[in-house]
């Protein structure tokens, strides 16, 4: 088993859906990425993506970055966890010997999601309607139980509400998000590649407080606790790593910037989806004998303020290593990329202290995926 390191990480600015990427295509944010890096001998191109226009659309990025076109690419959907388990089977193919430098990450545009159909043929046709046209839709079908459209958003109520969570405790987190990112902007300024000139994550709002998250609209009615401010905004970004093996970077003299242990995906509940960065953390520490106070980082995406809140209440001694940059309530939520987006911030947050990280970000359908680091 061969040793596997990250040598660059870098992203675009995480921009608030119909803002300054409305127009651009998500392999064009992925493209400038790829054409940001130092030239290198490329084995592979992965990456995730979870609502584009279908294809190999990891391909048509590589092919815009004017990359050479024997090196081959290829998409993950894993719905959110995309980002993250393109970097997962990169790392594998790498420990197992099948390559030697990979770049992984996401790319998304939620601006230039499109409006899908189903076939006249499918049962779903008739059950289902976007803007009057009969079986149209956005989302897809995580659950067999359900094709409703706020199947993510009701996943997390659920959760919140067998937990007995409060709208409070869900707030509280949420204003906590904003203000570790407004604190974070500097830490992180280094690793944004601009986009026609823009390199401002532009859901981070400085001034946010309970007043203001009182008047959030709440999506699935009265007497719930899941509003709009407490989850996610969904976003247009891209992100990527370029992972390597020893020997790559030893007959290049290069400086990784962290060393990948271990990484593992799980399953769990598809109607309880926000459980799946914990129970993926829990189960990836477990395959290596390795406890969260081992820990000096911990990055969990903030699709929800509820995962934040089971975070707290089981490690609550923990706090000061978790999300320490903000989350995903503040900067928003790309969705193929964040997995990506997560190990970036990982790695940046472990700058201060060194040591072992661990990222996790649960995915549409009751999965996760999770990622173990070393920065030294």
């Amino acid at each position: 088993m061969r040793k596997v390191f990250v040598i660059d990480a870098r992203r675009t600015a995480i921009v608030t859906s119909n803002g300054k990427f409305k127009s651009v295509r998500p392999e064009v944010l992925g493209a400038r990425l790829l054409s940001s890096l130092r030239a290198e001998p490329v084995d592979e191109i992965i990456l995730g993506n979870a609502v584009g226009t279908g294809g190999n659309i990891a391909r048509l990025t590589a092919l815009l970055a004017d990359l050479d076109l024997s090196i081959p690419a290829s998409t993950v959907d894993m719905q959110c966890a995309s980002g993250a388990a393109s970097i997962a089977i990169a790392f594998a193919k790498i420990r197992a010997g099948l390559a030697d430098c990979i770049i992984a990450g996401g790319i998304e545009s939620a601006s230039l999601q499109p409006l899908r159909i189903y076939h006249v043929n499918d049962p779903r046709h008739e059950q289902t309607s976007v803007n009057g046209i009969v079986g149209g839709f956005y989302a897809a079908q995580f659950s067999p139980d359900s094709i409703s459209p706020t199947a993510m958003l009701e996943g997390a109520e659920r959760v919140a509400q067998s937990e007995k969570i409060s709208k409070h405790e869900l707030d509280e987190w949420a204003i906590e998000s904003h203000r570790r990112a407004t604190r974070s902007r500097e830490i992180l300024s280094d690793a944004i590649i601009p986009v026609d000139g823009w390199t401002i994550d532009n859901g981070i709002r400085d001034r946010i407080d309970h007043r203001l998250l009182d008047r959030a609209p709440l999506p699935l009615g009265n007497g719930t606790v899941t509003s709009a401010g407490n989850s996610c905004r969904i976003n247009d970004g891209a992100a990527i790593a370029v992972l390597a093996s020893e020997n790559f970077i030893r007959r290049r003299q290069l400086n990784p910037i962290a060393e990948i242990l271990s990484a593992a995906s799980f399953g769990g509940d598809p109607q309880q989806s926000p459980r799946g960065a914990m129970s993926t953390g829990d189960f990836l520490l477990q395959k290596n004998n390795l406890r969260w106070e081992d820990l000096s980082a911990i990055e969990f995406n903030e699709a929800f303020a509820v995962i934040d809140v089971m975070f707290e209440r089981a490690h609550p001694s923990l706090i000061d290593r978790y999300n320490r940059l903000g989350g995903a309530l503040a900067y928003g939520h790309p969705y193929g990329a964040s997995g990506a987006i997560l190990l970036l911030h990982l790695i940046k947050s472990l700058g201060s202290t060194g040591g072992l990280g661990l990222m996790s970000i649960a995915g549409a359908g009751g999965v996760g995926q999770a990622i173990l680091i070393d920065r030294r």
